[in-house]
């Protein structure tokens, strides 16, 4: 969605430029679409094979992780999904991640979109401090403002289904 007047991002960025993929992560339909492209079609695409384990930052990549996980068994692969809270709980065992990650050495990160990454980034850190590698992070839109540097930076490479270009030549 373009408008005039801009909007504020999670990044804390202005834009004129938003991209809500909650239509999509919160529609069943649409949500099965997602995540049978991202298996059948964008992992492929970049040579990589399905994960053990996959999730991020809740709230943008939980539902895309739980339906993910569903997608690769109906194919007969066993993927975790994996919910990163933004801070640990403040009772019980205090865990700041969520799934079952036992064997588990690898998590692919997933978001619905990135701008500078950071979102992305806390998940990366808190599953790099719990002794998980992150090597890739999967994304529906990357926005093209530095995310996908920001990544770069941490070792970590970005795909996504969409660009921000493939929407739009404003900048």
């Amino acid at each position: 969605m373009y408008r005039d007047e801009p909007f504020a991002l999670a990044s804390g960025k202005m834009s004129n430029h938003y991209f809500n993929c909650k239509k999509i992560t919160l529609h069943p339909e649409r949500l099965k679409l997602l995540v049978e492209a991202i298996r059948d079609e964008l992992l492929p695409k970049h040579n990589l094979p399905l994960p053990k384990a996959a999730g991020g930052l809740t709230l943008g990549a939980d539902p895309i992780s739980y339906a993910f996980s569903i997608a690769c068994f109906d194919k007969g692969h066993l993927c975790m999904p994996v919910v990163v809270r933004k801070e640990a709980k403040g009772h019980g065992t205090g865990q700041k991640i969520e799934g079952n990650l036992d064997g588990i050495d690898e998590v692919v990160v997933l978001d619905d979109v990135i701008t500078t990454a950071g979102s992305t980034l806390k998940a990366v850190t808190a599953l790099r401090e719990a002794g998980k590698i992150v090597k890739t992070a999967v994304a529906i839109v990357d926005r093209q403002e530095g995310g996908f540097e920001a990544l770069e930076a941490s070792g970590i490479t970005l795909i996504s289904l969409f660009k921000k270009s493939d929407f739009t030549d404003r900048p």
